[in-house]
């Protein structure tokens, strides 16, 4: 026996937060929440979360009564089906999506580091591989940004070699979006990728008047152009935007994606692996889409999601961002647009303590 003893709650703000804006939010800040569990044998591992500026009383609060339920109940770091369903029940009052399920996720992803590292062996070999990289796409283009702080990025991802870029559209006037996906692909040429991606802001005429302007520019997908709940709407424009729909980085189950594939509304599933529970939950979600052939292209977490993808047969690739990298003992490696999951045991790295600011 070698039951979780110890967990630690930190903040983390990354070293280029800088405020960025979207089509539905402003950003002031770019920071993140980390728990830590430690064993009985002194084995330690660790998870995070993107957590922006939200509600920091309201997730601290969650983090700390899922700590004092798991260190009443003593359990070891393999048990994370069984405390996820013991931690559901006890939160079943106040209902478990929403920042019980990012608490108890974000636990779970930490106990798997921990029982990768006790067992000395990375997670995406204990779980068993088909890939050994994972084709990534470089993803920012905030509404936010001044035209050349737009092609300054995508100009330096292409020169890292990656293959694909992802733009921020939803502008209030359209002709702003089109003006400046035109100029990203004159800067690019036609050897990249461009997908876009409106933040569920936009509703059906407007993603369909944006999807027609957008298709001569040549456009991969179309990531959230309406709210994640209109699956009706999504069965439309897949029918009539002639672009690619994807979405799922706003669910905490698989129903959505169970609604969207009776509607025949979706062609790349997204899933968050916050959200949606931790890894099994993640890995459940690739399975039901994979019975319906659609691939998976997850939200943000390219960390975890780049060994998690090497396990599945329909992995499609995973989204980057710089934001985390610097403030870790140990950077993914990328190479002319795939990324490679760390040899090293669980996750295979760590936050730099002298970035973490503990929580009380």
């Amino acid at each position: 026996m070698d039951p979780i003893r110890e967990i630690n709650i930190y903040t983390a703000k990354s070293r280029l937060s800088r405020p960025i804006a979207d089509a539905t939010h402003e950003i002031p800040e770019i920071k993140f929440y980390i728990m830590e569990v430690v064993t009985g044998k002194g084995t330690v591992g660790q998870g995070h979360f993107l957590a922006f500026h939200y509600s920091p009383r309201a997730v601290e609060g969650a983090l700390k009564d899922l700590k004092e339920f798991v260190l009443n109940n003593r359990y070891e770091v393999f048990q994370t089906v069984k405390l996820k369903q013991d931690w559901e029940r006890e939160a079943e009052y106040f209902g478990s999506p929403g920042l019980q399920r990012w608490a108890v996720a974000v636990l779970n992803v930490a106990m798997w580091d921990a029982w990768g590292k006790a067992l000395g062996r990375p997670i995406w070999k204990l779980l068993g591989a088909g890939a050994a990289k994972v084709p990534v796409y470089g993803s920012g283009g905030w509404l936010s940004y001044t035209d050349q702080e737009l092609l300054e990025e995508v100009r330096e991802y292409q020169r890292r070699g990656f293959a694909a870029v992802k733009i921020k559209v939803g502008s209030k006037d359209i002709s702003r979006d089109i003006a400046r996906l035109k100029k990203c692909r004159e800067a690019l040429g036609l050897g990249v990728k461009i997908m876009i991606d409106a933040n569920q802001g936009l509703d059906v005429p407007a993603a369909l008047k944006l999807a027609e302007a957008a298709r001569s520019i040549g456009i991969d997908w179309f990531e959230e152009p309406i709210p994640n709940t209109d699956y009706a709407g999504y069965q439309l424009l897949r029918q009539r935007c002639g672009i690619a729909l994807a979405m799922g980085e706003r669910e905490f189950s698989v129903e959505a994606l169970k609604h969207l594939l009776a509607r025949n509304a979706l062609d790349l599933w997204q899933p968050d692996l916050i959200r949606l529970g931790g890894v099994e939950e993640w890995r459940n979600s690739a399975a039901v889409a994979q019975a319906y052939n659609v691939p998976v292209l997850p939200h943000y977490y390219t960390d975890y999601d780049v060994p998690l993808l090497c396990t599945i047969a329909n992995g499609h690739g995973a989204e980057y961002f710089t934001w985390v990298e610097d403030l870790l003992d140990n950077k993914m490696v990328i190479e002319q647009g795939y990324a490679y999951p760390r040899h090293g045991a669980g996750w295979g790295f760590r936050f730099q303590e002298k970035y973490l600011q503990e929580v009380k």
